[in-house]
């Protein structure tokens, strides 16, 4: 199991409900001068003909709101591993000026990363009618319910453009109280939940291969440089394991389903229903994310909208090669680009 023996992960990485709900040191208002900010950085930006996506951290100059940044970042890395920036009017913008907000916060926490084969660095997270049980399909374009699971990315923001009519809740569970309950009640899983798995890469790989699986073993729970780290979507791994002609079974699959219920335990989980125009950003390797099925307003306009965004640290934790190649493109890189679109 890497460089450290099994041991229970203490500090507010290890949370449960209650304590998440009693806390609210990881939601951070965004106060008026904060917002008048936010619009100065995003008029300096286009005063510099600097267009949405090729602009970095010192591009979009926050004096005020940069230290609360590097205090999320903190959050993020060291600290309950979840953070939600709330107070932002999203109804006050254009969808560019949306945009260019969010990716000035973004890059002020690291670099962003592609997401799918079209290379889109700020996707849209909406139902467009694709039925989530069929091959290849990604389910942030459904309105299906999402199992637990972690993005591949350091962090990945959710920033609401527009709540669903009805449902859609995000539930978020610490991976790492998910490890203490297998470490104390289910040692015997351990075992194939380090060794990992083949993950389905849905037709989106470093080839052309509509079956391409990780290369390697992707291990659900990684120890480096004496952290754990997390990476877990149970039906990408049935899914990859299948295709790999190694289907999965046994205490193997035990272990994978044991890890999926720990994550939407009650006593676990924490719900979440999103506020127009709140930013919510997740440590994959600390936390596991589901997301509720949702029913949309009639107007398209109306329609459920995330921005998602795929970043990787300025200072990110160290990770084993093995974990960090996650999608065939090397430590901690991105979905391969097959067709540039970032709409």
């Amino acid at each position: 199991m890497s460089d450290s023996l099994p041991a229970p992960i203490t500090g507010p990485s290890a949370w449960t409900r209650a304590e998440l709900a009693a806390d609210d040191g990881w939601i951070y208002p965004l106060a008026a001068a904060d917002i008048a900010e936010l619009e100065a950085a995003v008029d300096a930006v286009r005063a510099a003909g600097k267009a949405l996506y090729a602009f970095g951290r010192d591009d979009f100059p926050l004096p005020t709101l940069g230290p609360t940044m590097v205090a999320i970042s903190d959050q993020l890395e060291n600290g309950r591993g979840c953070a939600l920036i709330r107070g932002l009017d999203a109804t006050r913008y254009d969808e560019e000026t949306l945009k260019t907000i969010y990716w000035g916060l973004g890059v002020h926490l690291g670099a962003p990363i592609s997401q799918n084969a079209r290379g889109q660095l700020i996707a849209h997270v909406r139902n467009t009618g694709n039925d989530y049980n069929s091959n290849n399909v990604r389910g942030y374009t459904t309105n299906h319910r999402i199992s637990p699971h972690c993005d591949p990315a350091d962090i990945v923001g959710l920033l609401c453009a527009h709540p669903a009519k009805r449902g859609g809740e995000s539930e978020i569970t610490s991976a790492m109280t998910v490890y203490n309950e297998i470490l104390a009640r289910h040692p015997e899983y351990l075992a194939p939940l380090f060794a990992g798995f083949h993950f389905d890469l849905r037709g989106e790989g470093a080839t052309d291969d509509p079956n391409e699986v990780t290369n390697n073993r992707v291990p659900v729970f990684s120890f480096c440089d004496g952290r754990l780290s997390a990476r877990f979507n149970a039906k990408t791994i049935i899914d990859g394991q299948t295709k790999a002609g190694q289907p999965l079974g046994g205490i193997a699959l035990d272990a994978v389903n044991k890890v999926k219920e720990l994550a939407m335990h009650a006593d676990f989980r924490f719900d979440l229903a999103f506020q127009q125009g709140d930013i919510q950003i997740l440590n994959n390797y600390m936390i596991l994310h589901a997301r509720g099925g949702f029913e949309d307003h009639p107007e398209p306009e109306r329609q459920r909208n995330l921005l998602r965004l795929w970043v990787n640290l300025h200072n990110g934790r160290k990770l084993d090669p093995r974990f960090a190649d996650r999608l065939n493109t090397g430590p901690r890189g991105g979905v391969m680009v097959k067709k540039r679109l970032q709409a």
